[in-house]
């Protein structure tokens, strides 16, 4: 063996087995959705699952148990399964046991009862499937005697009962194989007993009327009294009940009949009485005058009457009263009140013993204090106090055909969805159930805001003035303010035509111009705002450059506003344009010597244009032409030119040769400049250039090369021709 030493642990572990197969001894239905299963515990087993199915298979269920018994519920009626019983520990569970079939029983029948009589019951109750027999047991409350009942209908009358008692109801179903199924018990009470009318009494007072008194009845716990001209009265504990009014000098019965929850009795035996003697009391009723302010109460004729009583009390308090032989009482009232009257005949044998109390309600008052307020240009808002008899109050406005525009319990309503600039006349109606409305109030007029003014068009007069045109759907009262809104500055004018001038807006900017109408009411809502855009600026300042005789460079200063320009040279001799989006341009067809002026317009980027003219140009003076050089006798050099024009300026003439340079200045009207020459047989390159009045010669005129041989010769030849002027102009980007 290897030398290692086996270590052997302390800890032991124990296989575990699931317990034996439990038996069942028997199985059960006492209740039609459970089937009660008794089986064999073999030691080991926790607990025990009962496993059912139904034998068509669409039913499955286990269910644990901790021991024999055990019940498996929420199953079918009258249906066959087929039971096992399975026993669990921890180490599992066993093998179901042989199964075992059993069915659950029938239903309980529904029962439905009710109570004809007062001593009958009927049961009846829908048939119960599988079922071949029924069983009823009846109880009386209180009693230990009961009566049991077979039957295959499923009707069944109890007869013989004791009236106002409670039974109680049994039923059972039974099947083909003589299993009782599941009991149902229910209960019912018997009608009442009639009861027994043991007197009747008229009672005497202001309301005159009868008190009906009788034994109680078994089982009751209403009574309703009836006379035969249809009055009654109803009583639910004691044994009596009074009916009122009733009238003098009748002759009727009254009989009582009780109730239960099963039903009522039969009537009790009619008992007559008589009321008493007296005449009839008048129906008396009141006419108002709210002009006046005074009411009448007028009621009609009775007989064998020597004089009237008439009492009038208001709801404050306040009573008057009349005693008069004839059939009207006026009376002082006022708007909003209520008053309770009354009249009692008299003649020898006293007054009425009663007199019905009417009421009569005057019409509401008129609110006082009624305000209108403008609360946006087509809504006006009315308030009112609160007024005595209002139930509700109706405003109208008679330019709207009387529409009713609110009909509310509050004092305050809305006039929505006017026309702007109109007056309406406005009347706040109270209203009362009882009365109706009072028409007689004052209506209170007021305007609604103006109509918000439209804008037609905008035209400009000057550089910063523009007339704006708009319509006037207001009255002529109507003030019109014209705002332009840009972003650094607001400009504003007012009329009462149609047009007003926003002046002083400046050059290459942007406005909303809106219109608002002004009247003593209010202003209106702003107008639909239109765009307004100012022409751009002209350039601060511009500078013109010769570049040669025929071509100008003209540079600007940026226009606020512009996006692109157009500048024109104009001069006698012709004019040249272009059109960039730069701030300077290259032009031709201006020649040498000519005076012009520069038209420049500031174009926008929606099109809007300025025209800017400036004035005082001059282009510079012309090179000359026909330039020589011959050499004198006297070893001089003579430049010689002639001018396209009158000569005006000074000339200087520059020799640069290989050996030497010579400068030579000629007087204004002098066309030829000599030179005392050096080195003789040299080749120059010849410039001629007037000065201007500034000093500056001019620098584009082209020089001439000429070869002057020594003496000897008498030739002088020059290399380059004369110049041409032609026409052209270059814009960046533009030709």
């Amino acid at each position: 063996l290897h030398k290692s030493v086996l270590k052997c642990s302390s800890r032991v572990n124990v296989l575990s087995y699931s317990p034996d197969v439990p038996s069942i001894a028997q199985a059960y239905s006492k209740h039609s959705d459970s089937i009660t299963v008794e089986f064999t515990t073999v030691s080991g087993a926790s607990s025990y699952l009962l496993r059912a199915e139904s034998k068509t298979g669409n039913f499955f269920s286990e269910m644990v148990v901790s021991s024999s018994p055990g019940t498996v519920v929420q199953l079918q009626p009258y249906t066959d399964y087929r039971l096992s019983v399975m026993s669990v520990n921890s180490g599992g569970r066993s093998q179901p046991s042989y199964p075992i079939e059993a069915r659950t029983v029938v239903m309980a029948p529904k029962l439905n009862t009710t109570s004809p009589d007062n001593g009958t019951i009927l049961v009846t109750w829908t048939p119960v499937e599988n079922a071949v027999l029924y069983t009823l047991c009846i109880i009386r409350e209180g009693s230990m005697s009961r009566n049991k009942l077979n039957t295959t209908d499923t009707i069944v009358r109890f007869g013989g009962l004791e009236a106002g008692t409670t039974y109680c109801i049994k039923g059972t179903a039974w099947d083909a194989a003589g299993r009782a199924g599941d009991d149902l018990t229910i209960c019912q009470i018997t009608r009442p007993p009639s009861p027994d009318v043991t007197y009747v009494e008229v009672t005497q007072g202001r309301s005159l009327g009868i008190a009906v008194y009788w034994m109680s009845a078994q089982g009751a716990d209403t009574y309703v009294a009836w006379t035969t001209n249809r009055q009654n009265c109803t009583s639910t504990v004691s044994g009596y009940c009074f009916i009122t009014p009733v009238e003098c000098g009748q002759n009727h019965s009254v009989s009582v009949t009780a109730y239960n929850d099963a039903g009522p009795s039969s009537p009790s035996k009619p008992q007559t009485y008589i009321t008493c003697g007296y005449i009839t009391q008048p129906e008396p009723h009141t006419t108002y005058n709210p002009t006046s302010g005074n009411c009448s109460l007028v009621w009609n004729e009775v007989l064998l009457v020597e004089y009237y009583m008439a009492f009038i009390k208001r709801d404050d308090g306040t009573e008057n009263s009349c005693n008069t032989t004839k059939t009207t009482c006026p009376f002082s009232c006022m708007c909003g009140y209520t008053y309770l009257t009354t009249v009692f005949p008299y003649n020898e044998a006293g007054s009425s013993p009663y007199s019905n109390v009417r009421n009569y309600t005057t019409i509401p008052c008129c609110p006082q204090g009624v305000s209108i307020n403008l609360v946006s240009t087509e809504t006006l808002e009315i308030n009112w106090s609160p007024v005595k008899g209002a139930e509700l109050y109706e405003t109208t406005a008679a330019e709207t055909n009387d529409v009713i525009h609110c009909n509310d319990t509050a004092p305050v309503c809305a006039l929505s969805d006017l026309r702007c600039n109109t007056a309406y006349t406005v009347t706040v109606t109270p209203c009362s159930e009882l009365r109706g409305c009072n028409r007689t109030c004052t209506p209170q007029t007021h305007e609604t805001a103006p109509c918000a003014p439209e804008i037609v068009n905008m035209t400009q007069t000057n550089n910063s003035t523009y007339r704006v045109h708009f319509l006037t759907p207001n009255t002529p009262n109507t003030n019109y303010t014209i705002t332009a809104i840009g972003r650094y500055d607001t400009h504003s004018c007012q009329s009462r035509n149609g047009s007003c001038e926003l002046t002083q807006l400046p050059c290459g900017s942007t406005y909303e111009v809106m219109a608002v109408a002004m009247t003593t009411v209010g202003r209106s809502l702003p107008g639909y705002s239109k765009p307004l855009e100012t022409g751009p600026c002209c350039p601060m300042y511009v500078n013109v450059t010769q570049v040669t005789q025929a071509m100008t460079n003209v540079t600007w200063s940026p226009g606020s506003g512009a996006r692109s320009y157009i500048t024109t040279l104009m001069s006698p001799r012709g004019k040249a344009k272009c059109h960039t989006l730069d701030t300077h341009c290259l032009m031709g067809c201006i020649t040498c010597g000519t005076n012009y002026s520069v038209n420049l317009e500031s174009i926008s980027s929606t099109g809007h244009k300025s025209e800017c003219k400036y004035r005082g140009f001059s282009s510079s003076a012309c090179c000359p032409t026909s330039v020589k050089l011959y050499r004198r006798a006297n070893n001089s050099l003579r430049v010689y030119w002639s001018s396209l024009g009158p000569q005006l300026q000074n000339h200087t003439v520059q020799l640069y040769g290989t050996a030497a340079n010579y400068t030579c200045i000629a007087a204004a009207d002098s066309k030829y400049c000599d030179i005392q020459e050096e080195t003789c047989g040299d080749v120059y390159r010849v410039v001629a250039a007037p000065v201007g009045q500034n000093g500056i010669k001019v620098s584009f005129c082209q020089p001439r090369t000429y070869s002057v041989p020594c003496p000897g010769g008498n030739a002088a030849m020059g290399k380059y021709p004369l110049n041409f002027t032609f026409c052209f102009a270059v814009v960046k980007g533009i030709v």
